[in-house]
C-alpha cells in the first residue's frame, strides 16, 4: 500500500561557487532545501568527509642499517625520531584504475637511496633528500614531492623500503595490524584526506516563499582527493548506510511532483524568464554583448548552455561570471531545461513574446 507525500522542494543541480587553483578548496551550492533539510543534509555530509574518506599513507618504515627509531645517524643531521615526523607529512594519493583493489594489505616500496659527493658539493654540504627521492619509483602519485624527509652530510647508499596502507582516520603505530620484520619502524598514519569542512545555511526564494533553505559547503582536502571527489564520496557513503533500514519499510512514500496545482509557481517563473536583458541591471558591457547575440530576455539567456555563451564576441569570464551571479540571485543559471513550460531553443522567443501580449491583454 502507497502513503502519497507532499512536494518536497529539492535542488536540480549543484554549483561550485569558488575553487583554488591548486585543486584544494571548493565552495558548493546547492538550492532549494525545505527548511530545515539544509542543516540535514550539511551536518551529515561535513560529519562524514571528516571521519570516513580513505586515503593511502606510511604505516612504516625499514633504512638500512638503522635498527630502531631512537638513534642517531651517521652522515645524517636529523635523527630517526625527527625522519619518521617528517614522513607523516607525507601526502600520497591513489593512482585510481579499473584493477581489482580489493586487498587491504600494505604495499611495499623499496628504493636504493644513493647520495654522491658531486651532490653534496652543489648544495653546500648538506643535500636535502626529499620525499620523491625518498620514495623513489612509486605507483602513487605524490602529493608533496618536495617535502624534506632528512639532509645527508657525507656519500652514502642505503636500502630503503617504505609500507604504504590504505585506511581512515587517525591510526597510532600499536594499532597497525600486519606482518613486521627486523629493523621495521611503525608509524602512526593520518589517512583522513580532508583538512576542513564548513556548511552555511541561508534562506532561498521558491516562487513567493523566503524561507527556504540554500546548503553552501565549503570543503578544504590535503590533495589527496579533490573537494568533488571528497563530495561524492560521502553522498555514496551515506546513501550506503542508509540501505539498511528499508528492511523496516511498511508502506512506500509517493511524492507529488508539484506539477499539477502549481499554476502560480509556473506563472511567477515565466514572469522572470520575460524580463529584458536591460531590465536586470547587468554592466554595459555585458548587456551589448548579449544584444549583439540577439539575446533579448530572460528565457533566451537562460536556455543557453554555458560553454556557448563563450563563444560570443567580446563576451569574456567577467562577463559570464557576472551574468551567472545574477541569474543565481534570481532563482535561475544557464542551461535551463524549460521543456516543461513548452519552451525551446527553437521557439522560445515565439513563447516569451506570446506572453507577454496574453499577459498585456489581461492586464487592459
Amino acid at each position: 500500500m502507497a502513503v502519497r507525500y507532499g512536494k518536497f522542494e529539492l535542488p536540480n543541480k549543484i554549483s561550485r561557487a569558488e575553487s583554488s587553483k591548486d585543486g584544494k578548496f571548493a565552495r558548493f551550492i546547492a538550492e532549494p532545501f525545505e527548511r530545515g533539510f539544509g542543516h540535514t543534509m550539511g551536518n551529515a555530509l561535513r560529519r562524514i568527509m571528516l571521519s570516513s574518506l580513505e586515503a593511502p599513507a606510511i604505516v612504516s618504515v625499514r633504512i638500512e642499517g638503522v635498527p630502531h627509531e631512537y638513534m642517531a645517524v651517521e652522515g645524517i643531521i636529523e635523527d630517526m625520531t625527527h625522519i619518521v615526523l617528517n614522513l607523516k607529512g607525507a601526502l600520497l594519493r591513489k593512482v585510481l584504475t579499473s584493477e581489482d583493489s580489493s586487498s587491504r594489505r600494505p604495499r611495499s616500496i623499496t628504493n636504493t637511496l644513493e647520495v654522491t659527493a658531486d651532490q653534496l658539493d652543489k648544495h653546500h654540504g648538506q643535500f636535502p633528500v626529499t620525499l620523491k627521492d625518498f620514495l623513489g619509483k612509486t605507483d602513487f602519485e605524490i602529493i608533496n614531492p618536495d617535502l624534506v624527509i632528512f639532509h645527508v652530510t657525507q656519500p652514502m647508499t642505503k636500502r630503503i623500503e617504505v609500507k604504504v596502507a590504505i585506511g581512515r582516520g587517525y591510526v597510532p603505530s600499536e594499532r597497525h595490524d600486519f606482518e613486521t620484520v627486523v629493523d621495521e619502524i611503525v608509524i602512526d598514519s593520518i589517512f583522513s584526506p580532508v583538512r576542513l569542512v564548513n556548511y552555511f545555511i541561508e534562506n532561498t526564494r521558491v516562487g513567493q516563499v523566503t524561507d527556504f533553505d540554500k546548503l553552501i559547503l565549503e570543503i578544504t582536502t590535503d590533495g589527496r582527493v579533490t573537494p568533488d571527489e571528497a563530495l561524492g564520496f560521502a553522498h555514496q557513503l551515506a546513501v550506503h548506510h542508509f540501505e539498511i533500514f528499508k528492511q523496516i519499510k511498511d508502506e512506500q512514500l509517493i511524492f507529488e511532483s508539484g506539477e499539477e496545482g502549481s499554476d502560480t509557481d509556473k506563472d511567477a517563473l515565466m514572469q522572470k524568464l520575460a524580463l529584458k536583458i536591460n531590465e536586470i541591471e547587468l554592466s554595459v558591457r555585458s548587456t551589448n554583448c548579449l544584444s549583439g547575440a540577439d539575446i533579448g530576455t530572460i528565457a533566451e539567456l537562460v536556455i543557453m548552455p554555458e560553454p556557448e555563451m563563450l563563444r560570443f564576441r567580446n563576451f569574456g569570464k567577467k562577463s559570464l561570471n557576472e551574468i551567472k551571479a545574477k541569474l543565481e540571485e534570481m532563482g535561475l543559471y544557464l542551461g535551463m531545461d524549460l521543456s516543461k513550460l513548452g519552451i525551446t531553443r527553437e521557439n522560445v522567443k515565439e513563447v516569451i513574446n506570446q506572453y507577454i501580449s496574453e499577459k498585456a491583454g489581461q492586464e487592459v
